[in-house]
Formats: C-alpha cells, structure tokens, sequence
C-alpha cells in the first residue's frame, strides 16, 4: 500500500471562539468561565484580558483595567493570526476599551460577534463606569450579531424601565432599532420561571424554561453569551445557537458546584449537545 502524505499546508477546519472579557480568578465568571463553555462545546477558545479582578464566590474586591492599546494589541494579535469564527465581548470597562474594541471588530464584519453588555457583578460590584454604556450603544452594538443584557443592562442601555414580559419584547425590538441585528433580552430576574425573549429577524421567540432551583449563582450571563458564540462558531443558525445555550446554562445551573464559601459556580463541563 502506498501512503500519502497530506499537503504541507493543509489543516483541518477548528470551530474557534474568541472571548474578549476580564478576568476572574475564583473561575466561576468572565473569561474562564467562557474558555470552560468553549471547551465544553469542543471549540477552541482565545482570550483578550480587559480587565484583571480581585474577586472570589463572595464578591469583587478589586478591579484593574488593563489599557486600551493594550487590550488593541491582544486583539490584533489573535485576529493576524488565527481563523476565529465567532467573538463575544464581555466586561469592557470604560469608552476607550469599548472603542478599541470596536475599531478593530468594525474590520472583520462577517465574524458573529455576541455582545454581552457586562456593568454590575452578581455581588453588585460596579464592573464600568458611566462612560461605558454610551460607548457600548454607539460603537459596539451597531456591530453586534446579538446583544444578550439582562433587565437591568437592557434599561440602562435603553434609558427605559424594563419590568415586564411585555417590556421585554419591546426592548430587544428597541437594541435592534439601535443597530445590533439581533437580541436577546434575559429576564433571570423577574418572578417565576426562567423567560428570555429572542428578537431575530423581525420575529419575537420567547424560550421559557422551569426555573433551577439555586440560592445563589453567578456566571449564567458570561456563560450564555459564551454558549452562543460557540454555537455559532461550529455553524449554528443564531435561534438554534441560542436556544443550545439556553439548555445549556440550564443544566449547568443544575449542577452548580460548592467549592467556595460564597456563590455558586456553573458545572460548565455538561455536554451542550445532550438531549439536542
């Protein structure tokens, strides 16, 4: 039998994720958690350090910001050189990390870009200050694929109260008004169960799920936006992307471990494709 050898240059196509985020060194939020997700979706993940942080399951005791040329090099390392097919943003603390984000993603528009407007901790640690949210609806959502805030991430986004189910719809018709071809408003903080609503070409889909029953948690937004870019990053269509993730954070929560004296971490390392 002869052997071939492969083309010198020949690679195999790798799903890959990138993160752009802070970091968390307790692992339950930030850009751990988003390497754990990527690694549970068996896609590669890289990482861009926006801010370092003293925090543990009990809360945030610090936070270093790491300069805006240098978040701008970390970025244009990654993207010379590997072949990244989704990106999601996570913690960016102030309008020059905003922007020298969005400068650079505005060059590479056909990467799915997952903007997760990170302002508060779980603990209730500011993680931005007042100039971020103004930068974020400028500069980075008019990039985005999909913005997934929160209740309060959508009002202060949207200068609006965001209360209801019904706030909610019109607020993700309301982000995409504002330039993001998607979003994905969560609604974790209202009573009763576990209702988010997708606004994706010109289509309201609300996911509703049983609520988990866990005293207290933190992770689930880094982590949602993570699974979604992983999705997309392995060729997902955004809704079915979306809803994995969902599942995902879901059974995750369930399992969340208690290895701190604090909160409680996601098990990020479920499978994201059982049961669909």
């Amino acid at each position: 039998m002869t052997w071939w050898p492969e083309p010198p240059n020949w690679r195999p196509v790798t799903p890959t994720a990138l993160s752009i985020a802070g970091s968390d060194p307790s692992g339950g939020a930030g850009i751990q958690a988003d390497l754990k997700t990527f690694a549970a979706y068996r896609v590669y993940g890289a990482a861009v350090l926006t801010a370092l942080t003293a925090q543990n399951t009990r809360g945030v005791r610090g936070v270093q910001i790491v300069p805006s040329a240098f978040i701008g090099a970390q970025l244009d390392a990654v993207l010379d050189d590997l072949a990244v097919h989704a990106i999601k943003t996570g913690m960016l603390a102030d309008d020059a990390s905003v922007r020298a984000v969005a400068e650079r993603l505005a060059r590479v528009p056909a990467i799915a870009l997952v903007v997760d407007p990170v302002l508060v901790s779980t603990s209730g640690h500011a993680l931005a200050d007042a100039s971020t949210v103004p930068a974020l609806r400028d500069a980075l959502l008019p990039l985005a694929h999909l913005v997934t805030p929160n209740l309060a991430e959508a009002e202060a986004l949207l200068a609006a109260p965001v209360r209801s189910r019904a706030d909610m719809q019109d607020a993700a018709r309301a982000l995409v008004a504002l330039g993001a071809r998607a979003a994905l408003v969560k609604g974790g903080h209202l009573e009763g169960s576990a209702y988010d609503v997708l606004y994706a070409n010109g289509r309201i889909t609300e996911l509703d799920a049983p609520r988990i029953a866990v005293d207290s948690t933190h992770g689930t937004g880094c982590t949602l936006s993570a699974a979604v870019a992983a999705g997309l990053a392995r060729g997902e269509p955004l809704a079915a992307a979306v809803a994995r993730a969902k599942r995902y954070v879901s059974r995750s929560l369930a399992r969340a471990l208690a290895v701190g004296k604090g909160l409680r971490p996601l098990d990020h390392s479920v499978d994201p494709d059982e049961n669909g």
